[in-house]
């Protein structure tokens, strides 16, 4: 048995090659709709999380390697997963993405968490355009009474999703349901119908759009802030294709 714990399309792709294959995957996806696709890929069992009794799991269900796909902004501070493997003698293999070299340009503003994020953009624009999704919006939300500003969200078209901006306070007409990763064009065309005076992003890499959205306000002469990657334990990374060739030497599948 394979897991993969999903958060990136990189984690999908994995996925559905390794059943391909014909391995076995259990896959962990945060949302339903990353569940959903772990479904079409062949996952023979789909958790939204990681139980509290890790290792007993892990044990139980006979995981021979371990593919932690998870989002760049997610749990990448937390080794214990990585722990647990190798006392285990599970194969760990940790997917990265390729950071973006930030540029140097005047409306290009790095920031190191979301709260500042949030000040910094509030200090840059009234119509505020969010790119991150529906975590820590709170941040934001905030300041929208204090400083007088308008929320536009972009996030995943889920009902508890949209649900979410609506109970914090967003009106519909300030959220865009869409699934991207979007091209320049796409995010250029939606800068200019919400008419965003700043956009806010975080440094997901290429995979995850990062250079678009910038591209895109940089072509319209908005402001972008942008939030770095959180430090992370330095460890080895892959990318999908590699990890997919590390398990078929390691665990040769003999099925076929």
């Amino acid at each position: 048995m394979i897991l993969v714990l999903q958060g990136t399309s990189d984690g999908g792709m994995i996925t559905q090659t390794l059943t391909g294959q014909g391995y076995r995957v259990v896959a962990i996806a945060s949302t339903d709709y990353g569940r959903e696709l772990a479904v079409q890929y062949g996952a023979t069992l789909v958790e939204n999380e990681l139980p509290s009794e890790t290792e007993v799991w892990l044990k139980q269900l006979g995981v021979r390697a371990v593919v932690d796909a998870r989002h760049p902004f997610g749990e990448m501070t937390d080794d214990r997963l990585a722990q647990h493997c190798q006392a285990m003698d599970i194969i760990y293999l940790h997917i990265g993405r390729d950071e973006i070299n930030i540029t140097c340009h005047e409306l290009v503003h790095p920031v190191n968490s979301m709260p500042e994020a949030a000040i910094k953009a509030a200090g840059l624009g009234k119509t505020i355009f969010l790119t991150t999704g529906s975590h820590d919006l709170e941040y934001f939300v905030a300041l929208q009474k204090t400083h007088n500003i308008r929320l536009v969200v972009r996030v995943l078209p889920e009902h508890r999703v949209v649900k979410k901006c609506q109970d914090m306070g967003i009106h519909t007409r300030n959220i865009v349901a869409m699934q991207g990763p979007f091209s320049k064009q796409i995010n250029k065309a939606l800068f200019k119908m919400y008419r965003a005076a700043v956009v806010v992003t975080k440094d997901s890499g290429r995979a995850g759009g990062t250079d678009t959205k910038i591209e895109a306000a940089l072509s319209l002469k908005i402001p972008v802030v942008i939030v770095k990657r959180p430090s992370v334990i330095a460890r080895r990374e892959y990318n999908w294709e590699e990890a997919v060739r590390v398990i078929n030497r390691k665990l040769p599948f003999h099925g076929r």
